[in-house]
């Protein structure tokens, strides 16, 4: 059977770099869709797109402000987002972090490396472990087949770093992983994450276990675990 191509949605206001893109996905094997604005991306059918890479800064609607969007969407917060940006501050890369971003690649930046994070972030999001396998613990349920969450039997939504995250501790209840150790356990290779990304993911991680929140403690000095 022929392997199914993944459709990745280029979203640039700069005609040029949308049409190198098109033209080197398709030659890399994927199936491409393209916009020069978030209000046209949000007109197409997305539920058949396996990946975004999105501006940040476009007008009306910013690359951030789509994303916000995307992520409140019960049908469009699991497709993976990754950010095109000519910004490299800091700030803007745990901005785009705290909304739910995949990734984050500063402009300039090479087709090939682009490429390997595509592959990456994808391999991530279509993971298939065995069938039925999942973590309990009390009434919080870690789907790692269907990559849901559940407690007390509500779904509560996760981006893919903070289901990644979350996956790392439980398996491993009491373990405490340096932020350097979650970096190279979550994010694939050759990214550059700083220490402050790891505790935002974390942060925003706690605030959706509810009364899990707790579970994940700080281990000062050392970094985290998942304390039972």
């Amino acid at each position: 059977m022929q392997e199914k191509k993944s459709t990745i949605l280029v979203v640039d206001d700069e005609q040029d770099l949308v049409d190198i893109l098109a033209f080197n996905l398709k030659t890399a094997g994927y199936l491409v869709e393209t916009a020069c604005s978030a209000e046209e991306a949000l007109t197409k059918d997305l539920s058949k797109i396996d990946l975004i890479l999105l501006d940040v800064m476009m007008g009306p609607m910013s690359g951030f402000e789509m994303a916000a969007l995307l992520k409140q969407g019960s049908s469009t917060d699991g497709i993976p987002i990754i950010f095109l940006t000519a910004k490299d501050r800091e700030e803007d890369t745990v901005a785009g972090l705290r909304i739910g971003a995949d990734d984050y690649v500063s402009k300039p930046f090479s087709i090939q490396e682009l490429i390997l994070r595509i592959k990456a972030v994808l391999r991530r999001s279509s993971g298939t472990p065995s069938k039925g396998a999942g973590i309990d613990y009390e009434a919080l349920h870690l789907d790692l087949t269907g990559k849901s969450l559940t407690i007390d039997g509500h779904t509560v939504p996760l981006t893919r770093t903070e289901f990644d995250l979350l996956s790392v501790l439980l398996r491993n209840p009491g373990k405490v992983f340096s932020r350097n150790e979650l970096i190279g356990r979550v994010w694939p290779d050759g990214v550059i994450i700083t220490d402050r990304s790891v505790d935002v993911n974390i942060t925003r991680l706690r605030k959706k276990l509810g009364r899990y929140a707790g579970k994940i403690v700080t281990r000062s000095g050392f970094g985290y675990c998942f304390s039972i």
